[in-house]
């Protein structure tokens, strides 16, 4: 193992040991109000620096998450900065989640007639980092002047693929799906070309485990919540990455019940992982199982590059927790209910 790739394992493995504790959780659980959970994460984590100019008895929830990401953003970025083979692709892929996620939250608010919402909450420190004029993109009125503005960038053939309809609507879920296969189909080449033996072994079976998981939860949410045909179903799923069947997907698709998804993907490989986490919603499924093979890989992995992007989901995990005990503080719901919804 070179030095540089030594440097990485032992920065992202630090990193990891400054982690929120199950002491940090349960003092932050007994907190009485938003002041007292921002009270506490300045004075005794390792969140201090980054919300140092924050008042805690005048927090905003959005301006914190947004110093939060920020936070995590730069520390994933420092991580690649080491002569890793792979960090340039990892650094990519963060940055195309992060532009994904705004481009997303713009075209939520077209839908809406609100665009000019999104000035107030764009991550002004991720303007640096992107190709997209997020200044620009703030001021676009239609999806004519978004085109206009993307029309530079790597997603500007997935965008001119779709135009609002006779409600002038979008058709989002489609435009995501579009938007993640591109990425994860850019990863998937950066790992095959830049990785070998058990690197690219452990850094597939990662992302192959989470998208599997990803297309169960889309399966779901889309049953539930938008009464799409089967065939749409299958046109909003990731593919790449994924190790389910083409047959199997097509019966969780068709399935009758959320209780026969289950139990279709429950007869996968991936599936048997559902009996080894606890979880209250289905939707708490996928991201809690990004987390157990995460901290596995954090423990036992010795790839510079899985341990890297594996300290990522772990820091990731940690940030929602957060938000969800600042919600749950903030809207006075039981200890015991915000405990059940944190991933740890």
């Amino acid at each position: 193992m070179s030095s540089t790739s030594f440097a990485v394992l032992a920065k992202a493995r630090a990193k990891f040991g400054k982690r929120l504790t199950e002491k940090d959780y349960n003092s932050l659980l007994n907190s009485n109000s938003v002041a007292e959970v921002m009270s506490y994460l300045k004075s005794y984590t390792h969140y201090a620096e980054a919300l140092r100019d924050i008042n805690e008895r005048d927090v905003h929830r959005g301006r914190l998450e947004v110093l939060l990401r920020q936070h995590l953003f730069y520390e994933f970025d420092s991580l690649c900065r080491y002569d890793s083979q792979m960090s340039t692709g990892f650094s990519a892929y963060v940055i195309s989640r992060t532009e994904i996620e705004q481009i997303m939250r713009f075209l939520t608010l077209l839908n809406t007639s609100s665009t000019e919402k999104f000035i107030y909450q764009y991550p002004t420190y991720f303007a640096k980092h992107t190709e997209i004029d997020l200044q620009k993109l703030a001021l676009a009125r239609n999806y004519d002047e978004f085109l206009t503005i993307l029309s530079n960038t790597k997603y500007s053939q997935i965008f001119e693929k779709y135009k609002p309809d006779e409600n002038n609507l979008l058709p989002i879920s489609d435009i995501e799906n579009d938007l993640y296969t591109f990425v994860f189909s850019n990863l998937k080449k950066v790992i095959k070309s830049k990785t070998k033996g058990t690197e690219r072994k452990e850094l597939m079976e990662l992302f192959t485990v989470i998208n599997d998981y990803n297309n169960f939860s889309r399966v779901l949410r889309l049953k539930k919540y938008y009464n799409l045909t089967p065939e749409q179903i299958k046109n909003n799923l990731l593919y790449p990455f994924s190790s389910i069947s083409e047959k199997t997907l097509d019966r969780m698709c068709r399935a009758e019940s959320s209780g026969e998804v289950f139990s279709v993907m429950q007869e996968t490989h991936t599936g048997k992982l559902i009996e080894q986490i606890g979880y209250v919603y289905a939707s708490d499924i996928s991201p809690r199982v990004k987390y157990k093979l995460a901290r596995k890989n954090m423990y036992f992995s010795n790839n510079p590059s899985v341990v890297m992007i594996s300290y990522m989901f772990v820091a990731e995990t940690e940030l929602m927790n957060i938000i969800t005990l600042i919600e749950g503080t903030r809207y006075k719901l039981d200890s015991k209910k915000i405990q059940s919804l944190l991933i740890v």
